[in-house]
């Protein structure tokens, strides 16, 4: 590592200003800081210096969320031998690496389309190259079918940083989670490859194992078919706790998830709040429509059905579109669990719910902010004026 330093050390004249590759100085420092922690310090002003930076906030994320990669990428090859009907004699390893290679190419082009678009951008603006896609860009191959064309995963990932991302600033600046702007993209632009039965089973052959899935395959995910059906005959509570149900490739291990809540929360880089808040509205919503009679599942079902948990513990906290304030946080949970079980009950046109309760809450975050730092204000002045 100290060869790869002072090679570091020895090239960096030629990407600053003056040097012959000054045009690319962002893409030099964002490679730099990304393997080494930045030896700059502030010139100027009032600062607070913490142990854990932004860099270091990204990769504790993205370990947080490999337990539920590498469960999905199971999972894939599991739901495949199943429906082939060839499960007794499929081997663990087979199912993993039949996902592996189902999975592997959407996280590159994930990580390609974004990067490039980031890199560009920053080389545009001359800026800095920031670190937020370290997350977005595992987080999107996680949220989407297993069947979804990579040339429609490349598409929506441009639209996500560029529309939902960089045309507002950059990292930390962006009203609405893109991963989920990408997944809300192909939702509404390609309907037929982001629902359905036949989208949550890889359907080429598995490498090595000489068969293919039979025509006609049915796949419903546990939502979807109480959607058609009213019911969830097909699947168990431990099924979906295990993940061993069809859905996106990431969301269907409630296991798997919780690993990786436990995780973010010893790293101190999520916040419980809105994850329980979430948690709690949902429950709640939901104990209530089944109570009514509206829904046939139980609250504990809807919470470990579909990308609830995912939600929960992954896309709802995330510090840039989420609530500041420690109220609003409790609101902001709340609100998202009870519009998504709304949503899922009394619109069976989208079965999940989830996806469009965090989008819909992102846009009012700050509004919830706003309004609670006013609450705050107006009691302090009340509190002076009885002085």
């Amino acid at each position: 590592m100290g060869n790869l330093r002072e090679y570091i050390d020895r090239i960096k004249p030629n990407f600053e200003a003056g040097g012959k590759f000054s045009a690319l100085r962002s893409v030099f420092e964002g490679l730099e800081s990304f393997l080494y922690v930045p030896n700059n310090t502030s010139k100027s002003g009032v600062h607070i210096h913490d142990a854990i930076d932004s860099k270091r906030i990204m990769s504790m994320a993205v370990i947080a969320l490999l337990p539920a990669l590498l469960f999905g990428m199971y999972n894939i090859g599991y739901q495949n031998a199943l429906v082939a009907g060839k499960l007794a004699e499929t081997g663990f390893w087979a199912m993993f690496g039949y996902g592996l290679i189902v999975v592997l190419p959407k996280i590159i082009v994930s990580y390609v389309v974004g990067l490039a678009i980031e890199f560009c951008w920053a080389q545009w603006k001359k800026e800095e190259i920031q670190e937020g896609y370290l997350v977005t860009g595992i987080v999107i191959p996680m949220i989407i079918p297993a069947n979804c064309p990579l040339w429609m995963l490349a598409i929506a990932c441009a639209f996500a940083v560029i529309i939902g991302k960089e045309i507002f600033g950059g990292t930390g600046m962006n009203i609405f989670n893109p991963a989920l702007l990408t997944r809300a993209f192909l939702f509404f632009s390609y309907p037929s490859k982001m629902s359905g039965d036949t989208v949550w089973v890889a359907d080429r052959s598995m490498l090595g194992l000489g068969y293919d899935l039979p025509d006609g395959i049915t796949a419903a995910t546990p939502l979807g078919e109480l959607a058609q059906t009213g019911n969830t005959d097909s699947f168990s509570l431990c099924d979906a706790v295990t993940g061993l149900i069809p859905g996106s490739i990431g969301e269907t291990s409630v296991i798997a998830i919780a690993i990786g809540a436990l995780i973010l929360l010893w790293a101190g880089i999520s916040s419980w709040k809105v994850t329980l808040s979430v948690f709690i509205g949902g429950a709640a919503t939901a104990w209530l429509f089944h109570a009514l009679g509206m829904s046939p599942l139980t609250w504990y079902e809807h919470l470990v059905y579909g990308g609830f948990c995912f939600g929960a513990v992954f896309m709802a906290p995330d510090p840039v579109t989420s609530c500041r304030t420690e109220k609003g946080k409790y609101i902001y949970g709340v609100l998202i669990g009870i519009v998504a079980i709304v949503v899922r009950v009394m619109n069976p046109g989208y079965p999940e719910g989830m996806m469009l309760a965090i989008l819909l809450m992102n846009m009012f975050s700050s509004t919830i902010d706003h309004y609670v730092v006013e609450a705050n204000i107006r009691k302090r002045a009340k509190r002076v004026n009885t002085k």
